[in-house]
């Protein structure tokens, strides 16, 4: 989720598709990314649009590094 919305903004629903999820389960991870400040919402509830805080922005590059070690370890 984070990797889309680094790209560009999404809504919840363009979210559930791009990730092919079911759309409540989008909606609880924005809400918990929301809350600990990693994302921020623009717009009403149905259509808000979300994008990475300011302060992920800032620390993009430490959310690389960590995303790259996740992914090695996966594999």
């Amino acid at each position: 989720m984070l990797k889309l919305l680094i790209d560009r903004p999404y809504n919840a629903n363009q979210l559930a598709e791009a990730m092919n999820m079911d759309y409540k389960t989008i909606r609880h991870h924005l809400d918990v990314l929301t809350k600990n400040g990693v994302v921020t919402m623009e717009g009403d509830k149905y259509g808000a649009m979300y994008f990475i805080s300011k302060t992920m922005e800032a620390n993009i590059n430490e959310f690389n590094q960590i995303w790259e070690k996740i992914d090695k370890q996966s594999h």
